[in-house]
């Protein structure tokens, strides 16, 4: 976008100012770093440029870190939501931000809150990102230990290979036990495509039949979301089995098609819509662990386009399994159950501490900008050179992401450079 030299004299943007959002997620906001006085950036008018008005203030860089903690702890007490017009979009608008009264100390006050704070909230980040890498490394585990026992690479009575092997047929695949079937699902079972409905036949939950959709399935599970219910005549078939596999053979989203999960005595005798499918078979046990291994979504995977989101009934059909006899079939699916519900423990375990520390940061913000806890002589005893987040020359993002708080006076209020309405 072309600036002229007098816009980017009024909206030019520098070093350590504080960009706010002025529509949408009002009041969401970034500290800019490391782009120098002369950076060729402006704002446009859905931000608001902040700088202190004081010639004293524009020197010490806390100014505008602590405000930056400041507007996040107001966002997390829910005061934007309530102070912006959310009826169409939200608008903090420059009126609203200068009304804004919030605590203010003294600029040495501010310089000992905003190094607490970093520091504090840099060690809860790390914290958290050790949680996060590992829930993605349970979550690569998980898939190799269901990838691994569908398809033979190890046998989980014994936790060793197998003794012997033949080749599958499939290049891909390589190689599967010796005693081991590969088939088309074709040969295995019969799949059927949903209830197609109008509009007119939509009704209250209470009038009507349940109609599974993508939404409906939610890492591996049957869920309520964004429930449809219908009244017209559905075929005895496209009533949901105990059993069944449930899956999204068609989407706009690729990254859904393929996504699936098993029908329990809790959600059978519903129906389903024209975009899913539903697979049964005697083996969909063992068959609902192969849906959602590397083997299925391989296969899956080859058949969409940049076009075409959607799995047919012949792309499913023709889709290769490997099948060990019936009762190994049974070992393996208590194997992988047990193992899969101990994973899935220690992942949401992960996440409830995510969730634990992401409160506990916002809550910090909110009681050290607000007065609340004295941090002064904290402060002071931190090391000296302090861990800062990576921002390889660009916009930094607020660390404590949208923390909250209640707001009070302030002494002066901060400069702000309009972009268009801010």
């Amino acid at each position: 976008m072309y600036a002229s030299i007098e816009e980017h004299d009024q909206f030019g943007v520098q070093s350590g100012d504080l960009l706010v959002c002025e529509g949408g997620e009002g009041g969401r906001c970034a500290l800019v770093s490391n782009m120098g006085d002369t950076a060729p950036y402006i704002i446009q008018n859905a931000l608001h440029r902040v700088r202190p008005r004081t010639a004293a203030s524009r020197d010490d860089p806390a100014r505008n870190d602590y405000l930056q903690f400041v507007l996040s702890a107001v966002s997390s007490s829910g005061w934007f939501d309530a102070l912006n017009d959310k009826a169409t979009i939200a608008h903090f608008t420059v009126e609203k931000f200068e009304a804004l009264s919030i605590p203010m100390p003294v600029l040495a006050e501010q310089t000992l809150i905003v190094r607490f704070l970093n520091h504090a909230t840099d060690e809860i980040e790390r914290y958290i990102r050790a949680k996060e890498k590992l829930i993605a490394l349970l979550e690569e585990q998980k898939q190799v230990m269901i990838h691994d026992a569908v398809t033979g690479r190890i046998d989980v009575r014994t936790g060793k290979p197998y003794p012997a092997y033949k080749h599958s047929g499939v290049e891909w695949l390589g190689d599967v036990p010796a005693h081991w079937d590969v088939r088309r699902l074709r040969n295995v079972g019969e799949a059927l495509i949903g209830l197609t409905y109008d509009l007119s036949d939509i009704v209250d939950r209470d009038d009507g039949l349940l109609v599974l959709r993508a939404s409906n399935i939610q890492d591996g599970k049957i869920v309520e979301a964004d429930n449809v219910y219908v009244r017209c005549r559905v075929p005895d078939k496209l009533l949901t089995r105990e059993g069944d596999i449930l899956l999204c053979s068609r989407s706009g989203s690729r990254s859904l098609v393929g996504k699936n999960a098993r029908i329990y005595a809790k959600c059978a005798d519903v129906t389903f819509g024209a975009f899913m499918t539903v697979f049964r078979s005697a083996n969909n046990d063992f068959l609902v662990h192969a849906f959602n291994s590397e083997l299925f979504e391989r296969q899956s995977g080859a058949f969409l386009t940049s076009t075409i989101n959607q799995l047919t009934l012949s792309m499913l059909y023709g889709i290769r399994v490997p099948f060990p006899p019936m009762d190994e079939q049974s070992e393996i699916v208590c194997y992988l159950n047990d193992a899969i519900t101990n994973t899935t423990h220690a992942i949401d375990d992960a996440n409830h501490e995510i969730e634990l520390f992401r409160e506990y940061r916002t809550r910090l913000i909110a009681d050290v900008v607000t007065g609340k806890l004295d941090v002064r002589e904290a402060a002071a005893n931190l090391p000296e050179l302090e861990a800062v987040a990576e921002s390889n020359g660009e916009i930094t993002p607020n660390k404590c992401g949208s923390q909250q708080s209640n707001t009070t006076l302030h002494n002066e209020a901060p400069q702000t450079a309009p972009g268009g309405s801010s």
